[in-house]
């Protein structure tokens, strides 16, 4: 006989275990199961990603996703409601600058900010005079504008979140399970069963999809298209002995690369223009894009980068969303029990908080209580509507 589950989570990086913590947290009855592949999260997306959080968005609900998000991982210990031994997850507060080099990129960062303080950010516009001031290392002959974040903006500690949801979910009765889901039966708009490689058949009151780069195959499963592709980013950490500034907020230049401090290092990663879908399994460096491309970009930027040595590299995946770059999340269009969390695109990690809360509430009460999340609902996907956001790194 299948084993029954009230839900079954397809993929237990962050997205997974926040969703099992929001469900259990507001229905305590619930069964729930949590299947995943490799629970080392070697390749996985949460413990490859650079850590970040921003309210420097252009839409209003991934602004508001976001100051849910970051007021949790600020207060983490006490948002979660258990002991999990993860006290804190060092939030560092260094702020984002975002940098334009033409007039309508500081006309649009201007209205962002409008935006983005008016639900309570704290974003402020520089001239190309007040970043030379704050950051007197950088050249701003280029740099028509900067709008920065100090307050509610930095980094923080990725596999601290993750490991803490999914010890909290389990203590509220999550069962996480080592295995593959090989496919999805399906009668009419039920999903009336879950394959996994082991041979075990579940069945499920609900199904959610929130297996980030694999979404795709997911819903293959289902005969539903996924128009979410994995993308490779390379990350290098550098030394640059003659720029060390630990304080420096995480630059977004418009020049085409983005950096932050690590202690007295630097992460820093470009979006190749050459960017095509990537194997899932296919988790090589392209180790000359530092001297090729990032490189006499930062150096254009900051002088003191003129001597610099990579001490490592590696390579995360993006759940990337083609159509529109936003996260889709909501019941799937013409099915009754599947749900999705998926095509992050590169900021699921600070948006999780706030998206296991929602898919939590909809699968328990049929809408969204605490956060409208609809403008990111699969309907756009089905309907080819996209919803776009400017402000993706």
């Amino acid at each position: 006989m299948p084993e029954r589950w009230d839900v079954v989570i397809v993929g237990g990086a962050v997205m997974g275990c926040s969703a099992a913590y929001w469900l259990t947290r507001m229905d305590p009855s619930l069964k729930v199961v949590v299947i995943e592949m490799d629970p080392t999260y070697a390749r996985a997306a949460t413990a490859l990603s650079v850590a970040s959080v921003r309210q420097q968005f252009s839409n209003p609900v991934n602004v508001a996703i976001s100051r849910f998000g970051v007021g949790f991982i600020r207060d983490f210990q006490t948002a979660l409601g258990h002991d999990v031994g993860v006290p804190s997850l060092g939030l560092r507060e260094n702020g984002y600058l975002f940098l334009s080099g033409t007039a309508e990129g500081a006309a649009l960062l201007g209205d962002l900010a409008a935006l983005q303080n008016g639900l309570g950010a704290a974003t402020e516009v520089l001239d190309p005079a007040g970043v030379q001031a704050r950051f007197p290392w950088m050249t701003v002959a280029d740099v028509t504008a900067g709008s920065l974040g100090l307050r509610d903006e930095g980094w923080f500690d990725n596999m601290g979140l993750l490991n803490g949801f999914r010890a909290a979910a389990r203590a509220q009765g999550v069962v996480f399970r080592t295995d593959r889901v090989t496919g999805l039966s399906r009668s009419g708009a039920r999903v009336t069963g879950v394959d996994l490689a082991s041979g075990t058949r579940l069945q499920a009151g609900a199904v959610l999809n929130a297996a980030g780069t694999r979404g795709a195959e997911v819903m293959a499963m289902a005969d539903e298209v996924l128009p979410v592709e994995p993308r490779k980013r390379t990350v290098f950490v550098i030394d640059a002995p003659n720029a060390r500034h630990p304080d420096a907020p995480l630059l977004i230049d418009h020049t085409g690369y983005y950096m932050r401090p690590e202690h007295n290092h630097w992460i820093i990663a470009t979006v190749p223009t050459i960017d095509p879908a990537a194997d899932p399994e296919d988790f090589s460096p392209d180790a000359d894009q530092f001297e090729e491309v990032i490189w006499p970009l930062v150096h254009a930027r900051a002088p003191g980068f003129d001597a610099v040595k990579v001490l490592r590299l590696w390579v995360g995946q993006y759940d990337y969303n083609r159509l529109d770059q936003n996260a889709v999340v909501g019941r799937w269009p013409g099915t009754e029990n599947l749900y999705i969390l998926n095509g992050f695109s590169g900021h699921g990690l600070q948006q999780s908080p706030a998206m296991g809360r929602g898919i939590a509430e909809l699968i328990l009460t049929g809408r969204y209580q605490a956060l409208d999340l609809r403008d990111l609902g699969a309907e756009r996907i089905v309907e080819q509507r996209p919803f776009p956001e400017a402000a993706i790194v």
